[in-house]
């Protein structure tokens, strides 16, 4: 029988293979810049490491704040909306965690998110259509799959598929600028099949490192799915309250590809987006995952 223990493994390792692939991209990109262009293009990746890491790890430290910004979240105290802070409290305790700041999107699309650097910075958002919509045992299932992200450190690792993608896309129009402007070493030894290689791996690495940043955004949803019930222990909380979303067809007006990833659903147009590169699972499998939990062993 399924358990969340195995979903958690699973998810874990396709995770950490996801990030070694990003590496391997990079290897295989580097050795392209260098077959094509000499030490010319060797002499760009730093450059454009650099760039990525101040850019996205910069955003990292100040994520809960931009994500607040973006979403128009209003943090919220204790005596605003008791019933929401008791819930998260059960959660912390469940899971040994420290308590979040909660906030309020003023939405009628029901939906929530988890931010911040680390659980000692976490926050997490919830719609005024998510808490009208939903049961207390459905809203329970959602603050345990935001707390999941905390204790996942989520931010952490989308931090550095992004750094990692965004060197990449930047290497990448580098690379190809030089071309444009003649900068190819002219060798008579060179082998036309090493450069062409080369010319269609420059040119479709930024798309595959979107596919790989997008893959590992879906595996850390579905460790979010099982590790909100280990910390809950009721699956069918969790399964009751994605097919409350499944069945609402409003959408967040804070829907930028931005902070599409960070929502328990993704806010952007399924039939849009190509499944390779949707940052979360398919939420009728999602579904089937939690139904299939409710009949095996927790």
């Amino acid at each position: 029988m399924t358990s969340f223990r195995a979903l958690q493994s699973a998810n874990r390792r396709k995770t950490l293979l996801l990030l070694l692939a990003f590496g391997v991209l990079i290897w295989v990109v580097s050795y392209s810049a260098m077959s094509y262009f000499g030490g010319g293009g060797i002499g760009v990746i730093p450059i454009a490491v650099a760039i990525s890491l101040i850019t996205v790890w910069g955003s990292y430290y100040a994520s809960d704040k931009l994500v607040i910004r973006m979403t128009g979240a209003q943090v919220i105290s204790e005596s605003d909306n008791p019933r929401l802070f008791a819930l998260v409290q059960e959660v912390c305790i469940a899971s040994g965690l420290p308590m979040p700041k909660v906030a309020i999107v003023l939405d009628s699309a029901p939906n929530a998110f988890a931010t911040g650097r680390d659980p000692n910075h976490a926050l997490i958002a919830f719609t005024t259509g998510i808490l009208e919509a939903m049961d207390r045992e459905e809203l329970q299932g959602v603050v345990a799959h935001e707390m999941a992200h905390v204790a996942n450190r989520d931010t952490l690792v989308s931090a550095v598929a992004a750094t990692t993608a965004g060197a990449i896309a930047l290497i990448s129009d580098f690379l190809m600028r030089m071309l444009w402007f003649g900068g190819r070493r002219e060798r008579s030894e060179s082998n036309p099949l090493v450069l062409l290689f080369s010319f269609i791996v420059i040119l479709l690495a930024p798309l595959a490192a979107m596919m790989l940043r997008s893959a590992i955004s879906r595996r850390r949803e579905s460790l979010a799915d099982a590790t909100a019930v280990e910390f809950t222990r009721n699956p069918t909380g969790l399964r009751k309250a994605l097919e409350v979303l499944a069945r609402d067809s409003t959408v967040v007006q804070a829907r930028s590809t931005a902070v599409a990833h960070v929502w328990i659903e993704c806010p952007l147009d399924s039939k849009a987006v190509s499944k390779l590169f949707a940052t979360h699972p398919p939420i009728h499998e999602r579904i089937e995952t939690l139904r299939k939990l409710e009949g095996g062993a927790l």
